[in-house]
């Protein structure tokens, strides 16, 4: 084993243990969440669904909520970002333990005017970039479209999610013949080489729409809007001659965000709010009403905290004895570059949760966070790595920052290692998801007590 893949932080990951019969069901279950959540707004109906499975009340942020301890609730915003809370029945002083996560992924996004005729018979979709992709992934694969159609019915305006689970379009690569370039570092325009072929010329122009009429059982002058991106239909699969990975589309962040649900819901904690949150537009810097960045955390937090009678002052002195567990992905050290990570706080799949850090707070963690974080773990037995970026490389950011200028608590950035981040089909590790619940079952369920920045009790 080379140095650079020898990570390590507390518990030693034995990479080379084999995946057991239930890190596999895990990775199974994980693979169908993210089946069913081809777009941000079918990932929130799915997390619904389990929500309201388990008992969950839903509360509109346009009701008056109505809270009692031992009660579990959720709400959302956009129909793409979702909040769920547990209240505690022992609440004597409560505060809040949070794991957020993000579902959304870099794509394509149909623009407004989606069809470009030409050339010769020939219907090609417009599309535009949605966060930072790896352009050359969504080459030469079936691709298909997901998302929610505004529809007319008399005088009201209808949300219609679609989900056509067909191979409707393809991005074809230009021959070599004609790019000789092609393996030497060419640059990709996303005007130019990124549109989806969708006819021959067996659809003439308002095809488009007539399909999206079908699938949404509408007319197609009734259509009013739409938000839909494109998908990778490539199947999701564990795989490898001992089952050590798995590889789909939108490991980054749905790992996560089905991990922290699972978690959340397995757990009970009778001394505090057990809170599970969800946003969109992570890839897209969360600066938007539904994103880490909005007042959506803040105003639920405030809300249910006011539904239980308490006020203001109570409030905050809640929020400075809370934690926040910012949930995304981490990189993993690539097998044919281990130069593009850092020697020591590197992390490889299968070896467990990663602490994420940077000096420059790109990440929340800091040496309190860490010690909570990496204490709750040693606890339940989860191993723990570390990444940090190497230091003549700038890396990416995540959530945690972003929703701590609206609610600033003590908080720590974790991770489940993968490759191929951002690609349109991303590889992680078999047993990691597994370590994943365990570890956000186990910081739900710790009865956590914070005083200052001096001194934590787990």
């Amino acid at each position: 084993m080379s140095e650079n893949t020898k990570t390590k932080d507390s518990a030693e990951p034995n990479c080379a243990e084999l995946p057991t019969a239930e890190d596999l069901a895990v990775s199974q279950q994980l693979i169908e969440f993210i089946k069913s959540a081809p777009s941000v707004f079918h990932a929130n109906k799915e997390i619904r669904t389990r929500l309201d499975k388990a008992g969950f009340e839903y509360l509109p942020e346009s009701a008056s909520w109505g809270i009692t301890p031992g009660g579990s609730y959720y709400t959302t915003r956009n129909n793409s970002s979702v909040i769920a809370f547990k209240v505690g029945m022992d609440l004597e002083n409560p505060h809040f333990q949070i794991a957020a996560s993000h579902c959304d992924s870099p794509t394509y996004k149909v623009k407004s005017v989606p069809e470009l005729e030409g050339p010769q018979d020939y219907i090609r979709l417009d599309v535009e970039a949605y966060g930072g992709m790896i352009d050359s992934t969504w080459f030469d694969r079936p691709l298909s479209l997901a998302g929610r159609v505004l529809v007319r019915n008399g005088d009201r305006i209808q949300s219609k999610l679609i989900d056509p689970k067909e191979d409707l379009l393809i991005i074809p690569s230009i021959a070599i013949h004609f790019n000789r370039e092609v393996n030497d570092g060419y640059k990709f325009n996303r005007q130019v080489d990124l549109c989806p072929l969708f006819s021959a010329g067996a659809l003439k122009q308002g095809g488009f729409a007539e399909m999206l009429a079908q699938k949404a059982g509408c007319k197609p002058e009734d259509i009013l809007g739409f938000d839909l991106f494109l998908v990778n239909r490539v199947e999701p699969r564990i795989w490898g001659w001992k089952q050590e990975f798995v590889s789909a589309p939108k490991l980054d962040d749905l790992q996560c965000a089905f991990a922290s649900l699972e978690g959340f819901l397995q757990a009970q904690n009778p001394a505090c709010i057990m809170v599970y949150a969800c946003f969109d537009n992570e890839e897209v810097g969360s600066n938007t009403k539904q994103g880490a960045m909005s007042t959506l955390l803040h105003d639920t937090l405030v809300r249910l905290y006011a539904a239980l009678g308490k006020n203001t002052e109570d409030y905050h002195r809640a929020v400075a004895q809370s934690f926040l567990v910012s949930c995304d992905n981490a990189h993993a050290v690539h097998p044919n570059h281990p130069d593009k990570t850092d020697d020591v706080n590197c992390s490889q799949l299968n070896g467990g949760i990663v602490i994420k850090e940077s000096a420059n707070q790109k990440y929340t963690t800091d040496a309190f966070s860490r010690a909570v974080f990496r204490g709750i773990c040693e606890r339940a037995g989860v191993p723990v790595q570390s990444f940090a970026n190497r230091s003549d490389s700038a890396g990416g950011s995540t959530l945690g920052n972003l929703s701590n200028t609206q609610v600033s608590l003590h908080a720590v950035d974790i991770g489940m290692p993968q490759l191929a981040m951002h690609s349109s089909y991303e590889t992680c590790g078999s047993r990691d998801t597994a370590w994943g619940i365990k570890a956000l079952k186990a910081f739900y369920e710790t009865k956590l007590r914070i005083t200052g920045a001096d001194e934590a009790c787990i």
